[in-house]
This record gives structure tokens, C-alpha cells and sequence, in this order.
């Protein structure tokens, strides 16, 4: 085992000795969003590298210190990918890229985290190094484990080592703008699109100000150049310069969209998952427009936060869910359950799952819940 793996191996045994709590942290990009923050500090990022990337079969396995910007700079230098766009918020790594499990602008059309995790490699709450999947699509041998890494914060063990499928960069790609649409009329268009053989890539529809009920939906399309054109032809709009729409969308990956940073200073950003089809949501009085992606299938809100339970019980009447994703100020974690989960056979599985991968609790107490 090399070095710098033993020491974090070694840390991992002496919280479970004594009980210790942990902190599991990459780069600290996703601290923002906790409910709590507590344990001590066990640090990733000396445990990074490329360990293998075979761009002929479209796989790359990375250790989980591996900043994710160095990731993407070597698959790009191949004319590949991580086609789910991971959002950075900072100092991202590839760890904690999969243990959060969010995904960018294209999540819609391409997939989330969880669909490129091939294989992991994890130090449990035993301190035992284990093993899942592969480095294969086809690889249908028991659970699942890889992919429910994704998503679980930390709180099922720390992810040393990924495979990860990657993806060639498209060949064509376009963005295309529809000004003065309503929430109603874009979401319309959006449902009826999606039903059409089209290269539909991403979406995001801005609202013009702050009430305002009208706004403006960028479509960006990738797939092949004829495909590209043809859709062009027939969807209409504003045709955009590529080259100045490539870092607003990496804005709207950021959420550093002028959307974004005009929030009110006694208002926390919420994030509405709903079906696509869900129709314009009657937001609480006082609430401004969302910000809607995925082909509506999320909607930013910001809102006070005393708007929880609304917001909570609007998105479950649709069939999704709400949940607080940034604090008041940038300096706040979201004190925030990250798991409000309702419905008691889920509650149970969560629970059995992480007695199974970590029956002391050491690893990131109440960041996710209660």
C-alpha cells in the first residue's frame, strides 16, 4: 500500500479505536452545503494521481485527492470528457466530485454521476480497503456498490480510488436563444422538443427580473454537425457565438449567473427537483421566478428560509422534492438536512446500509441528517 494511502488507512483505525468522529474533505468546495460540519479533519488531497486512462476504451481511473480541473485538463488533451459537466464551486476533486453526486447543466440528457462510475475503491468505517465493479459497463456481478457511492457524502466511506467512464467531446455543438418567453410558454416548448429525435444538450430559462414572469431560454445542442444544423433550421431563435456561450454555461455550472449572485441577503438559494413535466409551480406570494434547467426539471428558488415547509410540501404535491442548498451568506454551511427523507422503508435502508459500511459512525456525522 503506498504511503500516503497507509497514513490515511491509518487515521481511518485510530478513529475507530477510540470512537473518533471524521471529517472527510477533498478540496472544501461542497462544505457549503451541511447540516453540520463536525469530526476531525481527515484530508484527501495527498492521496491524487492518474492511475490509469485508456482513451481508446473510453475509461480513466483517478485517486480521490485528484483535483478534478486536472482531470478534465487530461481528458481534454484526448478530445474527451465527463460528458455530466460536475459543477467545481471551488477546488472540486474527484472524490468529492462523486461523493456528492451533482451533475451540471447537460444531467438532463446525458446522465448523472452515478451512470460513468465504473468501479471504487473504499476505506470503510472497519478500516478495510475494498473493491467494487470495474473497469467495464458490463460488469453485473452483486450490488451495486460503486454507484451508491455517488451521492452518499461520505457517509458510507471514504472513496480512495474511481473508474469512471469519459466520453468524446461532440463534434457539433450550438446554442440557440428565445427571448420574451413566459415560464408556461418555455416549459412548453421544452416538454414538446423532448419528444422530437433533436441533439438537446441543456437548457436554462431567466426569468428577465426579479417577479417577473417573462424571460429568456438558451437551448444548447451537441451531437453530430449535420444533426446540429438540421435542428437549427427548425427550432428557430437567435443563433449565439459559441466560443461567448461556452462560459456562460460553465456560469450557469457555477451558479455564478448574474441570477445567482442578485439574491437577496435574507434569502437562501433552494433547489426544486421535479418531473420535466411538472407546469409553472405557484410559488408562495412573495417569491420570485425560478431559474429552471434540466428541461424543467430543476428549478432554483431563492426564498427566505422560513419557506422551507411550502417549498417542501409544493415540490412533494408534484411528485419531487425541495431542499436548501446555499445558506444567507457565503460564509454559512446550509444547516440544512441534506437527506430529509419521509417515507419510513427508505429511512430504514439508509439506516441498515450505513450500519453495514460503517457500524462505529465515525465518518461525517450529521452532515447529511439528524
Amino acid at each position: 500500500m503506498d504511503a500516503a494511502l497507509s497514513q490515511i488507512a491509518e487515521r481511518v483505525r485510530a478513529a475507530l479505536a477510540d470512537h473518533t468522529p471524521l471529517r472527510l474533505r477533498g478540496g472544501g468546495s461542497k462544505d457549503f452545503h451541511a447540516l453540520q460540519l463536525q469530526g476531525d479533519l481527515l484530508d484527501t488531497r495527498g492521496w491524487r494521481g492518474i492511475v490509469s486512462y485508456e482513451p481508446s476504451e473510453l475509461v480513466v481511473t483517478v485517486r480521490a485527492g485528484t483535483p478534478l480541473a486536472e482531470l478534465e485538463a487530461v481528458l481534454a488533451a484526448q478530445g474527451q470528457c465527463l460528458a455530466f459537466e460536475p459543477p467545481h464551486f471551488g477546488a472540486a476533486t474527484v472524490g468529492g466530485m462523486v461523493a456528492t453526486g451533482w451533475s451540471g447543466p447537460s444531467r438532463a440528457s446525458v446522465g448523472a454521476v452515478r451512470d460513468y462510475v465504473l468501479g471504487v475503491e473504499i476505506l470503510n468505517g472497519r478500516a478495510e480497503l475494498l473493491r467494487f465493479g470495474g473497469q467495464v459497463m458490463k460488469n453485473v456481478a452483486g450490488y451495486d456498490v460503486s454507484r451508491l457511492m455517488a451521492g452518499s457524502w461520505g457517509t458510507l466511506g471514504l472513496i480512495t480510488e474511481v473508474s469512471l467512464k469519459v466520453l468524446p467531446v461532440a463534434p457539433g455543438e450550438t446554442t440557440l436563444r428565445f427571448d420574451g418567453l413566459s415560464q408556461a410558454e418555455a416549459l412548453q416548448r421544452l416538454n414538446q422538443w423532448g419528444g422530437q429525435p433533436l441533439p438537446l444538450n441543456a437548457s436554462c430559462w431567466v426569468p428577465d427580473a426579479a417577479g417577473a414572469d417573462t424571460g429568456t431560454l438558451y437551448l444548447r445542442l451537441r451531437g453530430a454537425r449535420a444533426a446540429v444544423e438540421a435542428a437549427c433550421r427548425s427550432l428557430g431563435g437567435v443563433r449565439l457565438d459559441d466560443a461567448a456561450t461556452a462560459a456562460d454555461w460553465q456560469a450557469c455550472r457555477e451558479q455564478t449567473l448574474p441570477w445567482f449572485a442578485q439574491r437577496a441577503a435574507d434569502h437562501v438559494l433552494w433547489r426544486l427537483s421535479v418531473p420535466q413535466t411538472a407546469p409553472v409551480l405557484a410559488l408562495p406570494h412573495g417569491v420570485g421566478a425560478p431559474l429552471i434547467e434540466w428541461q424543467g426539471g430543476l428549478r432554483w428558488v431563492q426564498a427566505p428560509r422560513s419557506q422551507g415547509p411550502a417549498l417542501q410540501a409544493l415540490a412533494q404535491s408534484m411528485g419531487g422534492s425541495a431542499s436548501l442548498f446555499r445558506a444567507e451568506s457565503t460564509d454559512q454551511i446550509s444547516a440544512s438536512p441534506i437527506f430529509d427523507v419521509q417515507n419510513p422503508a427508505v429511512q430504514r435502508i439508509q439506516a441498515q446500509l450505513r450500519q453495514a459500511f460503517d457500524p462505529v459512525g465515525i465518518f461525517n456525522p450529521g452532515r447529511t441528517m439528524a
